[in-house]
């Protein structure tokens, strides 16, 4: 379990293909402290397990299924990644519940500035946009996010100057492909009232 609160940009190093999928090896400054092998961790909002650690890299391996749900396909060595490592029982929870279980992906629709901020256009296949509400929740690259605006199928965030520089947002252009997790507990109402509507039938 994640926040959505991104401690920190790692930079890949090194991709390695295997039997079934690739090996991912990250540079990062903070959050390797205290990471241990078998540890989780958030990476671009995908949660994935830690299998090496050497210095200030540590190795993750993602699987042929989280290739075809996430952008890790799209990958490069040099390419920024958001990190974030899992929930401890006394982090303070400032964004909302984030389960690393990536739904899907969308691409960048829109870009803008917006005085100081930066606002965000994303286009979302029905199965995800049907989970989706003004000022709802969403997570974006594993990004805790407001939902600024909805039209049709098409969300929009608005993005401090912070968030920016301290993600791999700055990073966006449009088309660009991103991760996306709808908030679980949506999903979960969605699903609660579907049934209800089944025994009404």
């Amino acid at each position: 379990m994640f926040t959505g609160l991104i401690e920190e940009k790692g930079k890949i190093s090194d991709i390695r293909s295997f039997d079934g999928g690739i090996e991912i090896d990250i540079i990062a400054d903070k959050v390797i402290s205290d990471l241990k092998i078998d540890h989780s961790i958030s990476i671009s909002g995908a949660c994935q397990t830690v299998i090496k650690i050497n210095d200030k890299v540590f190795t993750i391996q993602s699987i042929k299924e989280t290739l075809e749900k996430t952008n890790f396909k799209n990958f490069k060595i040099g390419d920024d990644v958001n990190l974030e490592r899992s929930l401890l029982p006394d982090t303070r929870l400032g964004g909302h519940f984030v389960q690393g279980h990536v739904n899907g992906t969308s691409k960048i629709s829109h870009i803008s500035n917006r005085g100081e901020n930066w606002y965000i256009g994303i286009n979302l296949s029905d199965e995800l946009s049907k989970y989706c509400i003004k000022e709802g929740s969403i997570t974006i690259d594993g990004i805790s996010l407001t939902i600024a605006d909805i039209i049709k199928n098409e969300i929009f965030v608005s993005i401090i100057p912070h968030t920016w520089q301290v993600t791999t947002m700055s990073n966006y252009k449009i088309g660009t492909e991103v991760n996306i997790e709808v908030d679980m507990f949506a999903k979960y109402i969605y699903k609660f009232l579907g049934n209800l509507k089944l025994l009404k039938d």
